[in-house]
């Protein structure tokens, strides 16, 4: 049987974004792939309101927690590498080691829900819209991969 392929998503502070995506994918893709999400600059905590919008869709992401790169940089082989915020792209290594093919990392740049101003409906209505645009965006993906 072949080892499952190995996704990182990655973002800054990995706290919403990427850790939305990786619920996402785990819940979408089953076992198919190992998940996972690091950062750039990673946070303490996974934002409340990521917890909350995932919870909505009944994906518990409670047990997750941010990560920084360097726990997989040159130490976990990746196959995929979805970064999904623009100052985690520029600062991502361009070659990730091991990395057969280039066009395996994916660029998928979402707005920053936890920098949205205004009250806690406002604010967790950004994080649904990034919930879901990740969510198109994953379901289409894998029914290529």
């Amino acid at each position: 049987m072949d080892k499952k392929k190995t996704v990182l998503i990655l973002c800054t502070e990995n706290t919403a974004r990427s850790q939305m995506a990786e619920g996402l994918l785990r819940n979408m893709a089953g076992d198919r792939f190992e998940v996972l999400s690091a950062g750039t600059q990673p946070a303490d905590a996974v934002h409340p309101l990521a917890l909350k919008a995932m919870q909505e869709i009944g994906i518990d992401i409670s047990g997750q927690y941010p990560k920084d790169i360097a726990t997989y940089l040159g130490k976990t082989f990746i196959h995929y590498l979805f970064i999904v915020c623009s100052k985690a792209n520029a600062t991502c290594p361009r070659i990730w080691p091991g990395m057969a093919i280039q066009e395996n990392r994916i660029y998928w740049p979402m707005e920053d829900p936890a920098a949205t101003e205004g009250g806690e409906e406002e604010r967790l209505e950004a994080f649904r819209r990034v919930r879901d645009e990740l969510q198109t965006n994953l379901a289409d993906w894998i029914e290529k991969a």
